[in-house]
């Protein structure tokens, strides 16, 4: 089906501001320049670089912290909102790659790692709307349905990870949608502001003791003795051990890891604030979503129940959001 889109998807009042941070509190004070030693140096700002920063600092290494643009400006506040534990291999080719052990190992990665963020959150005392409501993965076509229905059998079997095969008669408990020909609940999937729990990261790695320098890119990284020495736009930094935490944003001063990372655009989009019996409607359990198609659209409401937030990918690079919005 074919949909024709145009400006006038936008309500008078859009911006292009990410929703996660609009009306989100200024960002703490931080450093113009870098210090010219370190013992640790991170390149990046967002969840990784951050998660680190926590833990250099307060093992008592000194922690700088840089990025090329504001701490949180790409990816870490600008997604979905929705954390699953899904590692893409299934089970069988993994251990038809690495042997049945290490194979069941990798898989268990995505369960810990849920497991690991609510803990995160819970000792650091952060507010950020993290809940357990359930993904509900939506079938686009009856045969995607017959899959992922055979697929959550599986996982229950061999893997002991919840999740139900729900048919299209009874879809509407979970999702106020007829697009879809029923789909599978992982009930323990959860939900997140990921510009608060963003936010929250960074005020426990100033707390740690990090410095934090944003608009400050590095341009080059050399071994040197003792350790390396970071180039940046702001000045060298010497530093015994450096951390990469670039992740799609990787660029050549890393060219080992640019190598190996293919970026891919997402984008999401916040309605209007919706009446509340609609949004009863379309998510009477509050559950996330997401669906099969081979380009995956992904949504939920918003922590207040008042929008809903709609991602999908409408192009392989960064687009302008005036471009991505009518697409999505």
């Amino acid at each position: 089906m074919k949909i024709s889109c145009n400006g006038s998807v936008w309500a008078q009042s859009w911006t292009d501001r990410p929703y996660w941070i609009d009306g989100e509190t200024a960002l703490p004070d931080m450093a113009e320049r870098p210090d010219t030693q370190a013992d640790v140096v991170i390149i990046g700002a967002g969840y990784t670089g951050l998660n680190a920063a926590i833990e250099t600092a307060q093992a008592g290494r000194k922690t700088i912290v840089i990025d090329a643009q504001d701490a949180g400006y790409g990816c870490s506040t600008r997604n979905g909102g929705q954390i699953s534990t899904s590692i893409k291999p299934s089970l069988a080719k993994l251990s038809a790659r690495f042997g049945p052990e290490r194979g069941r190992a990798i898989r268990r990665e995505g369960e810990t790692a849920l497991q690991w963020i609510e803990d995160r959150i819970g000792s650091l005392g952060i507010d950020c709307n993290f809940d357990r409501p359930g993904r509900f993965h939506a079938a686009h076509t009856p045969q995607a349905y017959d899959q992922i229905a055979r697929e959550a059998e599986q996982l229950g079997r061999d893997e002991g990870i919840e999740a139900r095969a729900i048919p299209a008669a009874e879809q509407h408990a979970y999702l106020g949608s007829d697009a879809y020909f029923g789909g599978v609940l992982f009930p323990n999937h959860a939900s997140i502001h990921p510009g608060k729990y963003h936010r929250g990261l960074l005020r426990a790695a100033l707390a740690a003791g990090a410095s934090l320098v944003p608009h400050c890119a590095a341009t080059g990284i050399t071994r040197v003795a003792g350790g390396f020495e970071v180039q940046t736009e702001k000045g060298k930094i010497h530093a015994r051990d450096v951390i990469v935490a670039t992740n799609g944003y990787t660029g050549a001063a890393s060219p080992w890891m640019q190598r190996r990372v293919i970026p891919i655009g997402s984008y999401v989009i916040a309605t209007e604030p919706l009446p509340a019996e609609l949004m009863d409607r379309l998510f009477p359990q509050n559950r996330i979503a997401s669906d099969t198609c081979k380009v995956v659209y992904y949504y939920r409401p918003s922590p207040d129940r008042t929008r809903v937030l709609f991602g999908g990918r409408v192009s392989a690079s960064e687009t302008d959001p005036a471009v991505s919005g009518p697409k999505l």
